[in-house]
C-alpha cells in the first residue's frame, strides 16, 4: 500500500460550524447523501432517511451506553485532578486518563467527593491503572458526568445526559456516544422498519482513544486504540444476504472485524485506511468528523478520499453542522 500522509486528510472547518448543542429534536439534523460511486451528493433532511432503506437493507446499530466517566476530583495537597475513566477492570479496578498539574505517580491518591479515595497503581502506556475504594459503578453513577467531545466546550447539562445517548442505548460501558445514532428517535426507527428494513445490533463500546490525535505525520505510523465489542448471532443472520447499512463507524469497525477474525467478541483495534476492502458493509451513515482523525480517515476508505473531502467542502459552504451534535452524512457503494 502507497505511503499516505496524515496532512491528506486535513480540510478548513470555520470554528463556528463545530455543534455545541444537539438539534431541536434529534430526526431535525441535515443529512448529506454521498454517491460514492460517482461522487454526486445530494442535500437532504435526516426526515427523508427512511425513504433510503427498504426491504434490502439491515441496518446494523450501536447499543452501547455512555456511562458517566468523567470525575473532578483533588489530590491530598489540594491540586485538582480529573479522572476520565476509560474502562473498568473490574468491580473496583479502572484504566483512565489522568489530567493534573503534574504527571500523578504511583501511590498517588485522589480524592472524590467526601468519601471516595482513588490510588494510582501505575501507567499502562497513555492510560493509569486506578483501584477505587468503593466499586467503580457506583462512583461513576453517584459523582460522575457525561464526558462530553473536548470540542464541545460547554459545562455538561441535563439536557446532555440524555441527547449525548442514542435512544436504544443499552450497554453500559461508552466513554463517547456513537454519534450517528443520535440522530434516530422512535418515530424515525418505526418509518424505518415500516419500509421493510431489518434493525439488528452490536455492542462496541468506544473508548477515550476516539479523541486521542494522530501522532506523526505517516498514517500507518499509527497504532489504532482497541475498543471492546461483542455482535449476537441473530445479528450475523440478519446481514447474511442483504445490504448492511451501518449506523455508525464503531457499528462498522466490529463487523469488519469478525470478517477478518470470525471472532463475535473481543477487542478490535482496526484501523481503517483508504485501501481496505470491505467485506461486510456497503453503506454508511456517520457524522463528520475532525480533520486528520482516524475516523475521517475511515470516511474516506469508505467513500474515496477526494469523493469525501470534496463533500466535507460542500458541506462547509453549505453550512453543515459538524462533528458530535451535528449533522449526519450517508456514504453508499453500491
Amino acid at each position: 500500500m502507497p505511503q499516505m500522509l496524515v496532512s491528506e486528510f486535513d480540510y478548513e472547518l470555520p470554528g463556528e460550524l463545530v455543534a455545541q448543542q444537539p438539534a431541536a429534536r434529534r430526526a431535525a439534523s441535515r443529512l448529506l447523501r454521498l454517491d460514492a460511486r460517482t461522487g454526486v451528493t445530494e442535500d437532504m433532511a435526516f426526515a427523508d432517511f427512511p425513504a433510503l432503506v427498504g426491504a434490502r437493507d439491515t441496518l446494523v446499530v450501536n447499543d452501547t451506553r455512555v456511562i458517566k466517566a468523567r470525575l473532578v476530583g483533588r489530590k491530598r495537597s489540594g491540586g485538582k485532578v480529573e479522572v476520565f475513566v476509560e474502562r473498568a477492570l473490574d468491580a473496583d479496578t479502572a484504566l483512565a486518563l489522568m489530567r493534573a498539574g503534574h504527571a500523578p505517580r504511583a501511590g498517588t491518591e485522589v480524592l472524590i467527593g467526601s468519601d471516595v479515595v482513588v490510588t494510582v497503581e501505575g501507567r499502562e502506556e497513555d492510560l493509569y491503572r486506578v483501584k477505587f475504594s468503593q466499586p467503580v459503578a457506583a462512583v461513576l453513577e453517584r459523582y460522575g458526568a457525561v464526558p462530553l467531545p473536548p470540542y464541545i466546550t460547554h459545562p455538561p447539562s441535563p439536557q446532555d445526559a440524555e441527547r449525548y445517548q442514542t435512544v436504544y442505548a443499552a450497554v453500559p460501558g461508552a466513554v463517547a456516544a456513537p454519534t450517528a445514532g443520535l440522530h434516530f428517535d422512535e418515530e424515525t426507527l418505526r418509518k424505518v422498519q415500516a419500509r421493510g428494513a431489518r434493525l439488528a445490533r452490536i455492542t462496541l463500546h468506544v473508548g477515550a482513544g476516539t479523541f486521542q490525535p494522530v501522532r506523526g505525520d505517516k498514517v500507518e505510523e499509527h497504532r489504532m486504540h482497541s475498543e471492546r465489542y461483542a455482535i449476537p448471532e441473530e445479528t450475523l443472520a440478519a446481514i447474511s444476504g442483504v445490504t448492511v447499512l451501518a449506523v455508525g463507524t464503531t457499528s462498522l469497525r466490529a463487523l469488519e472485524t469478525w470478517a477478518r477474525t470470525g471472532q463475535r467478541a473481543g477487542e478490535s483495534d482496526l484501523f481503517v485506511v483508504p485501501g481496505f476492502e470491505f467485506k461486510v458493509v456497503t453503506r454508511l451513515l456517520t457524522n463528520f468528523h475532525l480533520p486528520k482523525s482516524t475516523l475521517l480517515m475511515l470516511a474516506c476508505a469508505f467513500g474515496g478520499r477526494e469523493n469525501v473531502l470534496k463533500a466535507y467542502k460542500h458541506a462547509v459552504r453549505e453550512r453543515y453542522r459538524f462533528f458530535s451534535y451535528g449533522d449526519a452524512m450517508l456514504i453508499e457503494r453500491g
